[in-house]
């Protein structure tokens, strides 16, 4: 019985025990898309095969590091909006690539120049080949697209399947099976295929397995070519589409919207779909393919109010909500903080909201908590890379995607002045975090790094740790003692290693964009950098103040209070945890979809 079916109910999570005689007389089973369910009664069983689900529709989704299918933030949140579903018992299901060989596992040379390898991982190993196929028809060839089953269950009982879809069928030809290949690899004609099997390939494979849906939500515009099977499937009712469509944008530019040319739509596009007028949703010149989300959906939303303000501005005539992004608070809470919460927060893992209750917590036992933390940090920077940091010095974190705005460097910027702060207050940094094969810049600023840990490695140790992953990312968010985050705004639209490193007590020192917005409070929840987004000022006026910002709160705010009066800080922290965590945590951010996407 055991290897045929789940032993917890898929709907309330209710253990089941098939050997117990009045167990036995109450539960049902059934086959549902090739998988085998138990039921611990009809009623669920009935609400399992009937109810319609949300269909969540993510390029990427970050669920375990052991599953590679994830670049960043972006697939990330979408894990944790599948754990957090879970968690609430939503019916979802969850669609995204395999990406067989994964984004790409990062290697850095003695001079910090990146190499890339694949990240490869077979899905057969771990997970459930769904019996059912569908196709999708690409170059007028017909490409066979499965589907590989990950069940995430949460400890509330509640589960979310996952659907990982795979082109590497028998019976495609050579270049059809490598699509699913690699995540945001090849060129644009590459691209494109890709996302005809998320969006076309997805609703298509959702009906064949037998999935009944209320929503498709768009997690950014890659998946957006769902609305040319749901034109087609609803005789091209475009309000009908945009009723069953929710499309979360994450880009605040244009120029980084995915774009298609005609020409190669033409060529590459099932013909059926051609014959859609669908140039008055995604744009005249190129499929654009935010367009297409955006004017197929009658539910959009940014991922913080900053967001929303610049995305209104930028897509003048569409409402668009703000929903901020948050973190799976249990997820990203590392073990010692988890503990201590589980001591004086009981439920905190089930209702994180709980979490503004931590300013009642000890000061002595954060501290303890914190000092755990950082040495285990500390223990995998020297076994990873060799340099041994010290656990007294305030350690400085800046963790994420290695690209321009991000500007990794921009505290190099004057060396003679961080050298002061320095003297005046130890500092040590931490850095990871992996640049696209194509993005030169981005590859450069890793190099920079490199070459200024090298520079004043006398008197600051510096370090880079390679291939960024959600474990590291799980190191670095509670090891250090400071988070740094220097976007140029309005780039940063949400950003959440910032609430992932809060709910470990570490205090956040960012530009003022995306959430931290609104989640700081001078000098309480942590410290800005540079003027207000409002503030009318030039980039050179802006990059000037945030230069002083930076190097004077580092020297006269920061460092000060690490190193001369410990309680204070310690307050910081628990501010962090209190003020910020216990806000910006998705179970919050499902709870608004759900009653304001949803169920409308």
């Amino acid at each position: 019985m055991k290897s045929e079916c789940s032993l917890r109910c898929p709907v309330c999570g209710t253990q089941i025990d098939p050997g117990d005689t009045l167990t036995r007389m109450q539960i049902t089973y059934d086959t549902f898309g090739g998988k085998k369910y138990c039921f611990c009664s009809k009623n669920c069983r009935q609400h399992f095969i009937e109810d319609p689900k949300i269909a969540y529709f993510s390029m990427e989704i970050g669920i375990t590091k052991d599953i590679p299918t994830y670049s960043g933030g972006l697939g990330v949140l979408a894990g944790d909006i599948v754990k957090a579903s879970a968690d609430l018992k939503l019916q979802m299901v969850a669609l995204t690539l395999a990406s067989r060989k994964g984004y790409f596992r990062q290697k850095l040379t003695e001079r910090g120049e990146q190499q890339e390898f694949p990240d490869e991982w077979n899905p057969s190993k771990s997970l459930f080949l769904m019996p059912k196929k569908t196709t999708v028809t690409i170059e007028d060839r017909q490409v066979k697209v499965q589907a590989w089953l990950y069940e995430h269950q949460s400890p509330t009982g509640g589960m979310v399947p996952i659907l990982f879809l795979d082109t590497d069928v028998e019976g495609n030809t050579p270049e059809d099976r490598r699509i699913t290949d690699y995540l945001y690899g090849g060129d644009k004609r590459y691209r494109f295929k890709q996302e005809i099997v998320l969006g076309i390939g997805g609703v298509k494979l959702l009906k064949e397995l037998g999935f009944k849906v209320r929503k498709y939500h768009m997690n950014e515009g890659h998946s957006a070519l769902l609305t040319f099977e749901l034109l087609k499937d609803k005789s091209m009712d475009a309000e009908k589409v945009q009723t069953l469509c929710v499309f979360t944008t994450h880009t605040p530019i244009e120029a980084a919207f995915d774009q298609y040319p005609y020409g190669m739509v033409n060529e590459v596009l099932d013909k059926e779909y051609l014959m859609l007028n669908f140039k008055q949703y995604a744009g005249q010149e190129n499929l654009n393919m935010t367009y297409l989300a955006l004017n197929l959906s009658k539910y959009v939303n940014g991922v913080s109010k900053a967001h929303m303000e610049y995305s209104r501005k930028l897509f003048p005539g569409h409402y668009i909500r703000s929903v901020t992004n948050g973190v799976h608070s249990y997820t990203w809470t590392c073990p010692v903080f988890r503990t201590l919460f589980d001591k004086y927060i009981p439920s905190w893992a089930n209702e994180p909201i709980l979490l503004v209750r931590a300013l009642e917590i000890p000061n002595r036992e954060v501290w303890d908590a914190h000092f755990k933390a950082k040495m285990d940090l500390i223990g995998f920077v020297e076994k990873s890379s060799g340099v041994k940091l010290d656990p007294e010095v305030l350690t400085i974190g800046f963790a994420r995607r290695a690209t321009g705005y991000k500007r990794s460097t921009l505290i190099f910027s004057d060396l003679h002045r961080l050298m002061e702060v320095n003297k005046s207050g130890k500092i040590q940094m931490v850095f990871a975090g992996k640049a696209h094969p194509r993005d030169v810049d981005g590859k450069r600023l890793i190099k920079e790094i490199y070459e200024y840990a090298d520079r004043v490695k006398e008197q600051m140790k510096i370090v880079y740790l390679e291939n960024y992953n959600m474990e590291i990312a799980g190191k670095l968010t509670s090891g250090v003692d400071v988070w740094l985050n220097t976007p140029v705004p309005p780039m940063e639209a949400s950003g959440t290693s910032g609430m992932k490193a809060a709910h470990n007590g570490v205090v956040n020192f960012s530009v003022l964009d995306g959430w931290w917005v609104e989640g700081c409070v001078e000098g309480v929840t942590g410290w800005s950098i540079g003027p207000h987004p409002k503030e009318l000022v030039t980039d050179e006026e802006r990059k000037e103040v945030e230069l002083r910002d930076l190097y004077s709160k580092l020297e006269y705010l920061i460092t000060p209070t690490f190193y001369g009066d410990r309680d204070e800080w310690i307050e910081l922290m628990k501010n962090s945890i209190a003020r910020i965590a216990h806000y910006f945590q998705i179970q919050w951010v499902m709870r608004r979809y759900i009653t304001e996407a949803y169920i409308i």
